[in-house]
């Protein structure tokens, strides 16, 4: 008896099921697709299949960042299926992001049978090795058959393509599926089930299995309690928040160091786990980075170096004995910096942490730095009337409902988490396309986010939104609600933070690129809800409750050539303030 998923009317059927199965078999149960004919057998396998949850994207750009959203919810391999010819292409920026951002992304992009290439066949490019060293394997399948031996090359290989999803660390594979006609499931009499008749289904997929996670295995340095020392949490996805938010508390304890946590750091979401927390770090640094008090001997980074610059400069610039933790293989040291990298899960390393006798006086002296500087910037954004744009990520974390996923677009929001984002216990999770740093497709990415959890937000700019404004057709698909804060300064506002900005009026035209779009009538064209937001105190009240379904817009105006100046006149003072 054969499972009920495969599909024996034709070739082609069979052989787009048993992928299928043996991707559901190997935990994954997702697959976005665009709509195309060469990718017919695909689209009926993952649409027919009981365990997938199968979901129709028009876009294939807005697709593929959807497909990044929902890996990045689940940190599992999700499909992502398209025709041949250019549509393949268009997956290109995602496949990017997902390599750099260490996202488990599996792309089936189906292709014309080798006879019809180079020939001027309709919807027809070279295919092979399409992404590049962007894909951690790359793979053209054989032409379906029914033949056993072909099949269990069929089930291997698409095993294989997981596991290479998920190791040595996670990103992105591409198999090239190619397929003669018919393309629909059109029955052959029988014969493709006659031919496989032999075959003992239950026996054929009893090999395949969910990959299981292994512990990598390191030799731990000697991190010392007496020595001044800095843990830096990074932005990195985690499976667990809860446990790794623990571990780095215990890292913490262990050490008697302070922790310097990134914005988008699952551990400022979980502060009551982590001792020694630091999150106003780029304000303090400003001001006081020249005090050799601060200044550390040694410091371990975990999963990622952080988004501030003025941190990461200074980590430059402070001599200290430099050890990035990851168990990502490949280099991620952007300092380049004198770096020894350990390639170690973080309950091996904090498992070989000695045990601190007692603090030291450094963190005790960062945590001075901290209560002074956290206390002047929350009392100046809580006194702050004005739509300046860091307040609006500050009133999220105090307002929003706990647990809320939040992500976060590229350019100046990221940058205003860094600055602002208080430290709390309401376990947001909070992520972001920061692999590639780019603000294409993170509408889509939002909404991958989103699905089937409990109401989220996004925080982003105009142009980020604008850039991907065909992911608003997806919104009708969507599980859940995405509750999208505009922030709309009318073009790039992080250009008016670059010396570019002195250079009029080519700097306003060719990179602020302002705009004037008209949001609302956006939002209608979409049928999607949208708010122009007139002070905080509204804000405040659309953020503390979220909409159970659909999409809506909170849009904030702002002054993009203002903003600039308030943020280096904030964070001079907080940075005085600790002082």
């Amino acid at each position: 008896m054969h499972p009920p998923a495969l599909d024996f009317r034709n070739v082609n059927a069979l052989w787009g099921s048993v992928l299928a199965e043996t991707l559901f078999r190997s935990g994954v149960a997702q697959a976005v697709i665009s709509p195309g004919s060469r990718s017919t057998p695909l689209a009926f396998a993952f649409a027919s299949h009981p365990g997938f949850e199968a979901i129709p994207v028009l876009d294939e750009r807005s697709a593929a960042f959807f497909a990044l959203g929902l890996a990045k919810q689940r940190r599992r391999p999700v499909v992502l299926v398209c025709t041949s010819g250019t549509a393949a292409a268009n997956l290109f920026p995602a496949v990017v992001e997902a390599r750099e951002g260490g996202t488990p992304l599996l792309v089936l992009t189906a292709d014309r049978p080798p006879e019809m290439r180079a020939s001027a066949s309709g919807q027809t490019i070279d295919q092979q090795k399409l992404y590049g060293a962007f894909v951690q394997f790359h793979h053209e399948l054989s032409l379906p058959s029914s033949e056993s031996s072909r099949l269990r090359y069929l089930r291997q290989t698409v095993a294989h393509a997981v596991e290479r999803c998920l190791r040595p660390t996670p990103g992105p594979v591409h198999l090239n599926v190619p397929f003669r006609d018919p393309l629909p499931p059109i029955a052959d009499g029988g014969e493709t089930e006659g031919a496989t008749k032999g075959v003992n289904w239950t026996r054929f997929f009893s090999s395949v299995s969910e990959p299981v996670d292994t512990v990598l295995a390191s030799t731990v340095p000697v991190l010392s309690p007496a020595v001044h020392g800095l843990i830096v949490a990074g932005p990195v996805l985690v499976a667990d928040a809860e446990a790794y938010s623990t571990a780095v508390g215990e890292a913490a304890r262990r050490l008697g160091w302070p922790v310097l946590a990134d914005g988008l750091s699952v551990v400022r979401n979980h502060a009551d786990k982590v001792p020694n927390l630091v999150t106003t770090y780029d304000a303090i640094l400003r001001q006081s980075g020249g005090n050799d008090g601060l200044r550390p001997e040694v410091v371990l980074c975990l999963g990622e170096w952080p988004t501030s610059k003025v941190l990461r400069t200074w980590l430059e610039d402070s001599g200290a004995s430099l050890f990035l933790a990851t168990e990502r293989v490949d280099n991620r040291d952007a300092l380049h910096g004198l770096t020894r990298h350990l390639a170690v899960s973080l309950p091996v390393l904090v498992e070989a942490l000695p045990q601190s006798l007692g603090p030291n006086g450094y963190q005790e002296m960062w945590a001075g730095y901290e209560l002074r500087a956290r206390a002047d910037l929350d009392a100046r954004l809580a006194a702050e009337d004005q739509f300046v744009e860091p307040k609006a990520a500050w009133l999220l974390a105090r307002h929003l409902p706990a647990a809320t996923p939040i992500l976060v677009a590229n350019s100046m929001p990221v940058r205003d988490m860094e600055y602002v984002w208080p430290p709390t216990d309401k376990r947001f999770p909070v992520a972001i396309n920061r692999g590639a740093n780019g603000i294409d497709g993170t509408l889509s990415t939002a909404l991958g986010f989103a699905h089937g959890r409990q109401p989220s937000v996004l925080l982003t700019g105009d142009l980020a939104l604008l850039h991907d404004t065909n992911g608003l057709l997806i919104s009708k698909r969507l599980r859940g609600s995405l509750t999208i804060v505009l922030i709309n300064n009318s073009g790039g506002g992080i250009f008016e933070h670059l010396p570019v900005a002195q250079f009029d009026p080519i700097f306003e035209e060719f990179f602020a690129t302002p705009q004037q779009v008209d949001f609302a009538r956006l939002a209608d064209a979409y049928g999607v809800e949208h708010v122009s937001v007139v002070n905080w105190g509204q804000f405040a009240a659309l953020i503390r409750a979220l909409p159970a379904s659909g999409v809506r817009i909170l849009e904030l105006r702002t002054d993009r050539k203002q903003d600039p100046l308030w943020r280096r006149e904030l964070l001079a003072a907080v940075g005085r303030a600790s002082a």
